[in-house]
């Protein structure tokens, strides 16, 4: 689990990652991935999202230890800024834009299982529901028209918001991409905050699960 300057959420994934496995933190300018067997870029406001959202986090030392990870195809889940951060450093494609309304959103939202030939979708099912809470101010997904089009002939879209509850007017209701090994996959909602019945949703554990299941596979 990486920690930024900013980071507000890296706590509460690090608890979600041990309901399924085992987790510790590793600082920004930590290079040394020993022993990991996924590493989760959590959300949060990494460097206070000076310039642009994830654009700093990018340059950190810690990021080209996760390149160098995923390029030998370690699994790497990035949540709201951390698929932004994942975005920024050329992992996975596309970029996040500001909400169309200009506003912060916060609430739970119903997600669509696109794909399930990534790390963390493995064993659910394709077009079925999750329910898990968004908050952010820069959740549009946007891509041009060819790269949308390449990303759906690819398989490369990964989650979508149900019809009707799309928060922040993503393209085609991107709501998460993987890259096309399928080992780097990055969305906006968090699941991290969808792992206990007290918070009326455990759907999003099952990311993390379907992780855990794939490593003890390999």
């Amino acid at each position: 689990m990486l920690q930024f300057p900013g980071s507000c959420d890296e706590r509460d994934a690090v608890l979600a990652c041990k309901r399924a496995g085992e987790a510790r933190l590793v600082w920004h300018r930590g290079t040394d991935l020993t022993g990991l067997d996924a590493i989760v870029v959590p959300g949060g406001f990494s460097y206070g999202d000076y310039l642009r959202v994830g654009a700093i986090a990018r340059f950190s030392p810690a990021m080209g230890a996760v390149a160098q990870f995923a390029a030998e195809g370690g699994p790497v889940l990035g949540i709201c800024n951390g698929f932004q951060v994942l975005c920024e450093a050329g992992l996975l494609p596309g970029a996040l834009l500001p909400n169309t309304g200009l506003r912060f959103v916060c609430r739970q939202v119903e997600l669509e299982v696109a794909s399930t030939a990534s790390s963390f979708t493995r064993g659910l099912a394709t077009g079925e529901r999750l329910s898990i809470p968004v908050k952010h101010m820069s959740g549009r997904y946007f891509a041009p028209p060819e790269q949308l089009d390449a990303l759906e002939a690819d398989d490369q879209v990964v989650l979508r918001y149900a019809p009707g509850d799309e928060p922040n007017g993503s393209l085609r209701r991107i709501a998460g991409v993987r890259n096309k090994a399928g080992n780097v996959v990055g969305l906006m909602p968090h699941p991290e905050h969808a792992v206990d019945p007290l918070t009326g949703s455990t759907d999003g554990l099952r990311l993390f699960e379907a992780a855990s299941g794939s490593l003890a596979a390999a």
